[in-house]
């Protein structure tokens, strides 16, 4: 055999020996810990309703939520002390330390000035971060100088501590306060906080969510109206061309804009200031279904037509943009989708020059309704 296996001398036994056990001193570790305490039958929880003496900090917490609670007019989410006594036996905290309990539970109720909170103060005390829900942030002195201008609906207005004081800010706070709007003077980390981290310059304004008109009144409105014009968005992802095409539509008499809930711009602080308040004054609808949607308008004796960069009519030649009519306005890259294109009743295209491939969703929409406007000024002085 190869190597030095003719050796006289050489190992046969295994080097390894047999397994040592711990000797039962892990067995403790592999014990389970038992069930996991209800809310109410932790002293160092807010909801615990025992008799036993409280922590001082989950006496607060459950101070101020009773606060908080009587100011909304609900019921607290604390327990009511004393309210498990009676089923309870005298040593419940003995009992608890016991089989099936959670170790340590006696030692932090009798020691309960060592037990810390399980959640931590800095998590819970955020009043500003919760006021501001369902609410967005518009941030930067020129932004919030134009919403204000532009009369965009505001909540308060965020100032930061030591700001540098020029002329937009001093026109903010003088706008602000003519228009009644609360200014807040904070702290310059609560602010970048507030704005998530966002270059703010000092300033932001608070926007309450829109408004939006219900599609049926919407429309029953532009019926009502003599030659109706609605405007669609079809995926219409950038705020700014979202609030670029309401002014439009504003400018050159539509009656409303409705557009998808799901994967579509919404109107954001952005689009607020973009349509340089032109949303306060237009109906603007969500619809679930922009296919229904158009649908229900083509029941309704509205022509459809799609701006497509391939669409086989110009806008100039567009012979029904005298009657009811209802403009679909593609996403910035896609356009038209499948479904919304297939629904249209015409597909209108805008000659452009052969150096450029298409035109901004926003601008297209100005230029068809700039057209549609024309033809029917020139319609009703015949």
């Amino acid at each position: 055999m190869p190597g030095n296996s003719e050796r006289r001398s050489r190992r046969t036994t295994s080097k390894k020996g047999s397994s040592v056990g711990s000797g039962g001193k892990n067995r403790q570790g592999l014990r389970g810990r038992g069930r996991t305490l209800p809310a109410d039958e932790r002293p160092w929880h807010k909801g615990y309703s025992g008799d036993e003496e409280l922590p001082q900090r989950t006496a607060w917490k459950q101070q101020k939520e009773r606060r908080a609670a009587a100011a909304e007019g609900r019921t607290p989410k604390v327990g009511v002390p004393g309210s498990k006594a009676t089923t309870r036996k005298p040593n419940a905290a003995g009992a608890r330390s016991g089989a099936g309990a959670q170790p340590g539970a006696a030692k932090r109720s009798a020691a309960s000035g060592r037990s810390r909170p399980r959640v931590s103060p800095g998590r819970r005390a955020t009043p500003a971060r919760g006021a501001l829900t369902g609410s967005e942030l518009l941030v930067g002195r020129n932004p919030v100088l134009e919403a204000l201008r532009t009369h965009v609906p505001a909540t308060a207005v965020y100032v930061a501590h030591g700001i540098e004081i020029d002329e937009r800010v001093a026109e903010t706070v003088r706008t602000a306060g003519d228009r009644g709007i609360p200014i807040l003077e904070v702290g310059r980390p609560e602010l970048d906080r507030l704005t998530g981290g966002v270059l703010h310059q000092g300033l932001a304004l608070q926007v309450p969510p829109f408004a939006y008109e219900p599609f049926e009144d919407l429309l029953a409105a532009a019926t009502e109206a003599g030659v109706p014009l609605l405007v669609a968005l079809d995926g219409v992802t950038d705020p700014r061309n979202l609030g670029a095409v309401v002014r439009s539509a504003a400018a050159f008499g539509a009656n409303g804009v409705f557009l998808p809930e799901r994967r579509a711009a919404s109107m954001t602080a952005t689009a607020w200031r973009t349509s340089a308040g032109a949303a306060a004054r237009l109906p603007i609808a969500q619809v679930t279904n922009l296919t229904r949607a158009l649908k229900r308008c083509q029941d309704e004796g509205f022509t459809v037509i799609g701006l497509d960069a391939d669409g086989a009519t110009s806008v100039y030649d567009l012979e029904a943009a005298i009657g009811p009519l209802v403009v679909v306005v593609g996403s910035e890259g896609r356009g038209l989708s499948r479904l919304v294109g297939s629904t249209c009743d015409l597909r209108v295209s805008i000659p452009i020059s052969s150096t450029v491939d298409s035109l901004n969703a926003s601008v297209a929409a100005s230029v068809a309704l700039a057209e549609v406007a024309r033809r029917r000024t020139q319609s009703s002085s015949i």
